[in-house]
């Protein structure tokens, strides 16, 4: 991969566009903003895209977060998810859930959203259905404030992990 730090605008955002949800314009403000040599690893470039997203108006937040799919949601089943997140999915197990499970999964992103307005948004790499379940479960009862700063650092986690996958790591 070229350097991203000499990587022209439409490259950048052709690349990195994709790493948040729906959400190109956090690489295009990310690029805008100049990119140095710490955007040459994964960290690094999720660090400066990271701060391009804390920095971004609570609409703009909120925006992104509405911008991710529910976890084995309508949208898996009928396999309409992004490459990047029937892959996350898949690799946590959700698109194997027991009938039970999915019931419950179900039920828990239904009261979730009615409660805050964004989807329950949790970076699942690593993790497996009953962990993700309990924390759905704990999670579901935040106040609002603590939810929306958590499910935001959920998304750069996210994106931390997408780009570690690019760099191979």
């Amino acid at each position: 991969m070229k350097p991203v730090n000499q990587m022209s605008r439409q490259e950048f955002v052709d690349a990195f566009g994709g790493i948040y949800e729906h959400s190109s314009w956090i690489a295009q403000q990310s690029w805008d903003n100049g990119l140095s040599a710490s955007a040459n690893t994964a960290h690094g470039l999720q660090s400066i895209m990271a701060r391009v997203v804390m920095a971004a108006s609570p609409a703009a937040q909120l925006q992104l977060l509405c911008a991710h799919p529910d976890l084995a949601g309508k949208l898996a089943v009928s396999g309409k998810l992004t490459e990047e997140s029937t892959s996350e999915q898949a690799s946590a197990g959700l698109d194997k859930c027991t009938q039970e499970e999915f019931d419950e999964l179900q039920a828990l992103n239904q009261r979730y959203k009615s409660t805050f307005g964004f989807p329950y948004i949790l970076a699942v790499k690593g993790r497996k259905v009953p962990e993700i379940i309990e924390n759905f479960r704990t999670r579901v009862d935040n106040d609002t404030e603590t939810e929306f700063r958590e499910a935001l650092e959920q998304v750069n986690q996210i994106a931390l992990l997408r780009l570690e996958g690019l760099w191979g790591q």
